[in-house]
């Protein structure tokens, strides 16, 4: 078995490239910025969830009424679980606007339980639960697929 020399840019799929006019490019420089873009997402949808969860524990009559669904639950217990997970949300985006290590991990677990979330929210808000569960699927993408240069470590 031979070694691969370590090079001093990380990951090789981290690498951004310039391309004719300067600009950069590759999936390094979209991860980043996907990064950011999580992190505002996470914050967002975090609110969106609390107003959500508001919303369902004052009145059950605010959203469509499923009698045939499959997953039936109290619409005010479901509105206090949307509160608790949207306050998290909340925190963990506001940490990846800062990079912190915790809230990259943090922050898949999040989209992961946000997206179970909508989908089982689906037949009450099924516009923007489809909404909800592509950018979940894209926050995934963007903490996993960005590696940030770290000195290599033994």
């Amino acid at each position: 078995m031979t070694q691969q020399p370590t090079t001093p840019g990380g990951h090789p799929h981290d690498r951004d490239r310039t391309d004719a006019a300067g600009t950069l490019s590759g999936p390094g420089f979209w991860a980043t910025g996907g990064t950011i873009f999580a992190g505002v997402v996470l914050l967002v949808d975090g609110l969106l969830n609390i107003l959500k969860g508001i919303s369902a524990v004052s009145s059950d009559r605010i959203y469509a009424q499923v009698d045939n669904y499959i997953y039936r639950f109290d619409l005010t217990g479901w509105g206090w679980a949307l509160v608790i997970v949207g306050a998290i949300a909340v925190l963990t985006g506001l940490g990846l606007l800062v990079d912190a290590l915790w809230a990259r991990v943090l922050g898949v677990f999040m989209a992961s339980i946000s997206l179970v979330a909508n989908f089982l929210w689906l037949p009450h808000l099924p516009l923007w639960g489809l909404i909800s569960i592509a950018l979940d699927a894209w926050v995934i993408w963007a903490l996993t697929a960005h590696r940030p240069q770290r000195p290599a470590t033994l």
